[in-house]
């Protein structure tokens, strides 16, 4: 153990050149499937340019509680019936889920097939959190 930290010490440079590069790279994948945005920023896109809200959960999930007007695709159906949403191809696309782990891979898929993608950070347990409405059933 002693010998690592003395490598740390006396490489530095190295070692602080690898965290820049780490953080480079996950800033990237972060940003890589959409823009995260906050439950205001979803509200607004939705009042002001028309967003689409697309739900991800399973069906179990989605009957607890979910975005009012939201679409309903779970992440394991994606693939098959993502061309539902090429009618809304010229509107964002909000990507939503239980906390925000499935988005990312979602969205990249989006991306690459031309649409405006962002992610709600948090997903639905954010959602929940803000004590914000939720449509049953």
């Amino acid at each position: 153990m002693d010998h690592f930290f003395i490598f740390i010490s006396q490489q530095w440079m190295l070692v602080s050149a690898l965290m820049v590069l780490i953080y480079l790279f996950a800033m990237n994948e972060r940003n890589r499937g959409g823009t995260l945005i906050n439950h205001h920023q979803l509200t607004t896109l939705v009042n002001s340019r028309d967003a689409v809200v697309v739900d991800l959960r399973d069906k179990k999930e989605r009957k607890a509680g979910f975005i009012v007007d939201s679409k309903h695709i779970t992440f394991s159906q994606f693939d098959a019936k993502m061309s539902e949403l090429e009618s809304d191809k010229d509107k964002p696309i909000i990507l939503v889920d239980k906390m925000g782990q499935h988005t990312g891979s979602i969205g990249n898929k989006m991306k690459k097939a031309g649409f405006e993608v962002f992610r709600l950070n948090g997903g639905i347990a954010e959602w929940k959190n803000s004590n914000l409405p939720l449509v049953k059933g």
